[in-house]
C-alpha cells in the first residue's frame, strides 16, 4: 500500500469565524492529485454551498442495519447552516439503518461537479431550527417536512469532497474541529 505523503498539517484543518474549513486535496495514489500546496484548483466552500443548494434530489448511502452492507436512495433536503437536512420515515429502511448506525453519505446529483459529505444523522429537535427548515423546504418543494410526522435528521458534516470532471479538480474539506452552533464539537471524521 502507497505510504501517504510526508506533506501534510498535523494540527488539522484551519477554520475561519465562519468555521470554513481549510481546502485540502483527498488521498488518492495513483490519480495525480498533488498536496494543497504544490497545486491549483482547490475548490472553495462557497462552492460546495452553492452545489448543495441548487440540488433538488440528493443521494443518501446508509448501513444496513440486518445485513452491513451499503443502501443508497434518492432524497429530498435542505443545506441550511453548512449542514444537510432531510426527513424519512422512523419505519423506512433508511430511518431503521439511522437508527442503528447513524454513519452516512450524502450527495448531490451532479456526477460532473459532484459533493460527497460525509457524516452522522441527528435528529433535529429544536423548535426554531425546525421551522428554518420546514422554510427552506417550502421554498424548495413546496411542502412542509414536518406535516410527515417523521423524524428531520440534520447531518453535520465531517467531511466533504468535491470534484469538478471536466479538470478534475479535487478538494477535501475536512472539518473535524467543526462545531455544532450549540457548541458541541463535531465528530473527528471516519
Amino acid at each position: 500500500m502507497p505510504k501517504r505523503p510526508a506533506k501534510r498539517s498535523a494540527t488539522g484543518p484551519v477554520t475561519t469565524a465562519k468555521s470554513q474549513p481549510k481546502a485540502d486535496r483527498p488521498f488518492a495514489p495513483g490519480y495525480g492529485i498533488v498536496g494543497a500546496e504544490e497545486g491549483k484548483g482547490l475548490l472553495p466552500w462557497a462552492w460546495v454551498a452553492r452545489k448543495m443548494n441548487r440540488c433538488r434530489t440528493f443521494w443518501l448511502a446508509t448501513i444496513h442495519a440486518g445485513h452491513g452492507r451499503p443502501h443508497v436512495m434518492p432524497v429530498w433536503g435542505v443545506w441550511l447552516d453548512d449542514a444537510f437536512f432531510f426527513s424519512t420515515g422512523r419505519k423506512s429502511r433508511k430511518g431503521q439503518n439511522l437508527s442503528a448506525n447513524p454513519a452516512c453519505t450524502i450527495t448531490n446529483d451532479d456526477g460532473e461537479e459532484a459533493v460527497i459529505v460525509e457524516g452522522l444523522a441527528t435528529q433535529a429537535e429544536d423548535a426554531a431550527e425546525q421551522e428554518r427548515i420546514a422554510v427552506a423546504y417550502k421554498k424548495k418543494y413546496k411542502m412542509d417536512p414536518r406535516g410527515m410526522g417523521e423524524p428531520i435528521f440534520r447531518v453535520q458534516p465531517s467531511r466533504v469532497f468535491g470534484f469538478v470532471e471536466k479538470d478534475f479538480s479535487a478538494v477535501r474539506n475536512s472539518m473535524e474541529t467543526m462545531r455544532h452552533s450549540s457548541g458541541t464539537p463535531v465528530g473527528n471524521g471516519f
